[in-house]
């Protein structure tokens, strides 16, 4: 129930009600003492909501509206972990932070953990998506995934993994294109 919640927190940011997405944030609080997190996964999932529900802004009239940029990217990530659930894949953590670094889908397969990273845009007239994922994005990458490991102790095989998304929010058939076991390393500054 608690992470069933939590999609619904992220549907209602991305239709552009974070006042909705507040009331079920307070529920969510008053549900964490009931959940069981071992690992901590479910306090992170509630701070990432806390998160994304402060990046709202306030009306003039006193209502609030969350950035298109932001609700485009957040529509954007629950495509590709929809994406990424329909091939099997289960989702292990959504932005996972380490420090002012994140990591926005880490997912699992039978062999390896999967970082993801997802690109978000309305159309391509300024570019492929995956130029947005550039030295200075793989470079924040790197030391947040390696933080990751460290921190969970992985000692499976790992893959970093671009997913972009093109396409208005709520359209029908966005454009979702996958690239997978991309080398973090091999971009160079220009």
């Amino acid at each position: 129930m608690f992470w069933t919640a939590i999609d619904i927190l992220r549907i209602r940011f991305n239709e552009g009600k974070p006042n909705e997405a507040r009331k079920i944030l307070a529920a969510l609080e008053q549900m964490l003492a009931h959940v069981p997190d071992k690992e901590g996964n479910v306090k992170d999932a509630y701070e990432n909501c806390q998160r994304l529900l402060c990046k709202t802004t306030a009306l003039e009239d006193g209502s609030e509206q969350t950035p298109e940029h932001l609700r485009l990217g957040a529509w954007g990530e629950d495509l590709a972990a929809a994406y990424l659930r329909d091939k099997g894949y289960a989702i292990l953590e959504r932005d996972w932070r380490s420090t002012h670094r994140d990591i926005d889908i880490i997912a699992r397969d039978a062999e390896c953990v999967i970082f993801v990273e997802v690109k978000t845009r309305k159309n391509s007239d300024f570019g492929s998506p995956v130029e947005a994922v550039d030295y200075k994005k793989r470079k924040n990458l790197r030391q947040a995934i390696n933080h990751y490991i460290k921190y969970h102790h992985i000692d499976l095989s790992v893959r970093f993994d671009i997913i972009t998304v093109v396409g208005a929010i709520g359209c029908k058939d966005p454009e979702i294109c996958h690239l997978e076991d991309i080398n973090i390393m091999e971009l160079t500054s220009r």
